[in-house]
Order: structure tokens, then C-alpha cells, then sequence
């Protein structure tokens, strides 16, 4: 379903009259998409299931985005979660696409609260998306039961019910009562008044962190080609297909492309990884005993 050019109102009409998919024609859409790319039917698939997209954006209103930026998310993430659906697994397609789309409006409402990243680890994320509820109804308990709470025992039983650190309480806190201002603004009146900018840390790798680094990347890169040499050639185009391409292949397209089973592959690639792990420990004991 194209996006662009309607707005949330002609996208929900739109999607709430798509079809609905029964588990069977869902999976042989599915199959046909990671197998034969065809993008039929991916659209097919996409289509049916903008509802739910539109579904879990419509929660996220409170926040102030744009109804049809949110849309626009939540489709992004739903069509991630068809390119990397297995329907091997025997899960519905629905149950795996719903973390896709949650997780691309969530990253989209963070990187649009502020200028500055709010965060991007689980435990922030659960924060930013769940901390004032979960501190108003610990005002209103304490209220009701006549306590009156201090900032840190507030932040401490955040901490508690939400189940992250302390100090991620205080710091996103922080974040969410503060405004965004210039790194260009003087920190004085006066007209030749350095600018906040010029008082930041260089926090760049200095020299001997990029040599230390480049020789670290260039050894680990030696001890896996000298490990890749332990494998016979169906090994190693096994390892390399499954560990060493952007887009890894699955066992069943490699198992179909060197006339073998599912389980043989995974077989092989199981003995091709004790292999390699053989020769990289190996090495790392040499090291260690030049060292010594």
C-alpha cells in the first residue's frame, strides 16, 4: 500500500477494507516473498496488515507526532518485519510484525522528542514510554495512603517498577523537563562571550587509539582467515553464506543449492564453527603463552 500522498483518515478507510489473510494464505504469501521475491505478494501481505499498523500508531497520538508521520512508521516497520519473517518458524505473521512496528514508531517518537537522542537502549526506551504514568500513580497511591514521597524516593521506586537502574531515572528525568538550546549561545552577556560548543570534550579516538584499534581489527582478521583455512570448501561457502554476508541465506536455499537437507546444512555449519573455534583458541594460547 503506497503511503504517500494520503492522509491518516483516507489510510485507515483504505486499510480497514483490505483483506483478511487465514493462516494458510498468509504463509504461502510469506513463502513466496522470501523465496521468489515476489513482490505481489509482499504488497498482498503489506496490505492486509496496515490495519494493525495503523492500530498501534494510533497509540502513540499522545506524544505529538503527526498522525500520518506515525503511519508512515509503522508501515516502515511492518514492511521490515515481512523481509525478515521466516515462516518456518510457525509463528503468524501478525504476532512477529507487531515488535516491528512498535519498534520503529517508538525509535521515530524519540529521535523527533528532542534535538538531542533521548535514548536508545531497552531500558531508556521503557522509560521515555513509561515513566510519568507509572510516577503518577505512585503520587497517587502515596497521596491516597497520606505518605508524601521525596524526589529520591520517588526516583528509587520508579527504578523498582519499571526494573532499571537508578541513575537511568535521574538522567531521563532530566531529559524530559529540559528544553533544547543552542551550542552556539554565549555563556555570557559580553560580546566576545565563548559558546557553549567550545567547552565540549573532544571525544574523538586520539592517535594511539586508531593504532591500537587498526592492529587489533588487523590480527582478528588474520586469526579468522587462518581459522577459514581449517574448513574444506563446502565449509567455508557454508560459513561464508550464513556468517559473512550482509543479508545471511537460509538453510533451506543453501541446502536446496548444494542438493542437501535443512538439518545437513545446519550439520555442516555446526562442524565448520567447532572447527574454526578449535583454531581460534588454539591461537589465543599461543598469544598467551608468547605473553607469559
Amino acid at each position: 500500500m503506497a503511503l504517500d500522498g494520503f492522509n491518516d483518515q483516507t489510510l485507515s478507510r483504505r486499510a480497514m477494507k483490505a483483506e483478511l489473510l487465514d493462516a494458510e494464505t498468509e504463509l504461502r504469501l510469506a513463502y513466496a516473498w522470501r523465496d521468489q521475491r515476489d513482490e505481489a505478494a509482499l504488497h498482498r501481505l503489506i496490505t492486509a496488515y496496515m490495519r494493525l499498523a495503523i492500530s498501534m500508531a494510533s497509540k502513540f497520538k499522545r506524544y505529538g507526532a503527526p498522525m500520518n508521520d506515525l503511519i508512515q512508521e509503522a508501515g516502515l516497520g511492518l514492511m521490515k518485519a515481512a523481509d525478515k519473517f521466516d515462516p518456518d518458524r510457525g509463528v503468524r505473521f501478525s504476532t512477529y510484525a507487531v515488535w516491528w512496528i512498535k519498534a520503529s514508531i517508538q525509535d521515530y517518537v524519540m529521535r523527533n522528542w528532542s534535538m538531542v537522542r533521548t535514548g536508545s537502549t531497552s531500558s531508556q526506551k521503557s522509560l521515555f514510554f513509561n515513566m510519568r504514568r507509572v510516577q503518577a500513580r505512585i503520587e497517587r497511591e502515596a497521596a491516597s495512603a497520606g505518605e508524601t514521597l521525596d524526589r529520591h524516593q520517588l526516583r528509587q521506586m520508579i527504578s523498582t517498577e519499571i526494573g532499571v537502574p537508578l541513575h537511568d531515572v535521574e538522567m531521563m528525568e532530566g531529559r524530559l523537563s529540559g528544553s533544547d538550546y543552542s551550542l552556539n549561545a554565549t555563556q555570557s552577556t559580553e560580546d566576545e562571550g565563548r559558546e557553549w560548543i567550545d567547552a565540549l570534550e573532544d571525544d574523538s579516538a586520539q592517535a594511539d587509539e586508531i593504532v591500537e584499534d587498526s592492529h587489533d581489527r588487523e590480527q582478528l582478521r588474520n586469526w579468522l582467515v587462518e581459522a577459514m583455512s581449517a574448513l574444506n570448501e563446502r565449509e567455508r561457502f557454508i560459513v561464508r553464506e550464513r556468517k559473512l554476508r550482509d543479508e545471511s541465506r537460509t538453510l533451506e536455499s543453501l541446502g536446496n543449492e548444494l542438493g542437501l537437507s535443512k538439518e545437513r546444512v545446519r550439520q555442516l555449519e555446526a562442524a565448520a564453527f567447532a572447527k574454526m573455534r578449535k583454531s581460534l583458541e588454539s591461537q589465543t594460547r599461543e598469544v598467551q603463552h608468547f605473553l607469559a
